[in-house]
């Protein structure tokens, strides 16, 4: 399949798109449509993820994916497939297509066989949006079932574009409003196996309306996630995610023992300030030894501890250090506290 008329021009939008600071749901509709103009595609999914736990916080559907929701879940989580999406991200190369990990055998792929085939889809190129060490998100593109399906060219334009949209998608968590105050208490959601609700607490009501709607689904994404974690074993079937109002929002799934066969609970809980270091680090795009030093310099080290713990000098120290001020907009260390441990 020929490259899309403009192209070049196109990337450039695409790239200009995902430095504008636009907010995630007009930063997904502006990306899959210069997307097109890219790559041609029948329908599109795109995801945003925890970079600690690899795990969906938001998904994003186009029909006929949308319906199929559950399924792709349950394939990703508990099926033995190809280009699995927490493969990808820790894969040397993020961006592979269906047709090249089965080598054209579309039907060794039980997704293929069982809920893209039976939707009329074919080929899918599937990437995990990373940058700066860490994965943002995961995007895949579909077409109908046809005999050709992406080519390794598309393939390279998607690993050129996916540290752009990862970028853009680190920055959306850095992006909201201060959170008003948040009631503290954690909500507990009750699944049945077949993830029905079986019972919620008021607390937990409150803030599932924080989080981003699954498609088809009545429940958020990541709650679907980490359920599907646990089911797995995954050692850490929790995830964060920044709700609504700018709070963010800590969700841990665990079997219930002495209950009715399959049933899991959901523990939903407002973050600590804390408990959301790493992750804003990361968001800051500090380098991993800047975030090593920021972390010790929250725990109260000083540079003289800093460098014995990371058998660095002093003086590299103070260089990360102010690394470390001019990414996150701060000029001291007390600064730096108040804006990782004062709820901001």
């Amino acid at each position: 399949m020929s490259p899309a008329p403009g192209a070049a021009r196109a990337e450039r939008e695409l790239v200009r798109l995902c430095h504008s600071g636009q907010d995630l749901p007009a930063l997904r509709t502006g990306v899959l449509r210069v997307l097109r103009r890219l790559i041609p595609l029948d329908a599109a999914f795109l995801a945003t993820a925890d970079p600690e736990t690899l795990l969906f916080t938001s998904a994003y559907a186009e029909e006929p994916l949308d319906a199929a929701t559950a399924l792709y879940l349950d394939n990703e989580f508990g099926a033995q497939d190809v280009n699995k999406f927490a493969t990808l991200a820790t894969a040397a190369g993020h961006v592979s297509s269906l047709d090249a990990a089965t080598r054209g055998d579309r039907w060794s792929s039980e997704r293929y066989r069982d809920i893209m085939r039976p939707a009329g889809l074919g080929d899918e190129l599937r990437a995990a949006l990373t940058t700066g060490g860490g994965c943002w998100g995961y995007l895949c593109l579909h077409r109908t079932d046809h005999p050709l399906g992406f080519t390794a060219a598309e393939a390279a334009v998607l690993a050129r574009v996916g540290p752009h949209i990862a970028h853009a998608f680190r920055q959306s968590v850095l992006l909201h409003a201060a959170p008003a105050a948040a009631d503290p208490r954690p909500g507990v959601l009750v699944l049945a196996a077949d993830l029905g609700v079986v019972a919620t607490t008021p607390e937990a009501a409150a803030l599932l309306e924080q989080l981003e709607p699954a498609p088809h689904l009545p429940l958020p994404a990541v709650v679907y996630a980490v359920v599907a974690a646990l089911r797995s074993e995954r050692p850490d079937p929790s995830a964060r995610v920044r709700g609504a109002s700018g709070a963010w929002l800590a969700l841990h799934a665990s079997h219930l023992d002495g209950a009715a066969a399959g049933r899991v609970a959901v523990v939903i809980e407002p973050c600590t300030p804390r408990a959301t270091v790493t992750i804003r680090l990361a968001a800051s795009g500090l380098s991993q030894r800047e975030a090593e030093v920021a972390r010790l310099v929250l725990r109260g080290a000083s540079t003289r501890a800093i460098s014995t713990a990371l058998h660095i000098s002093p003086h590299t120290v103070q260089d990360h250090l102010k690394h470390v001020f001019d990414k996150l907009g701060v000029r001291s260390r007390r600064d730096l506290v108040g804006l990782m441990l004062g709820g901001h």
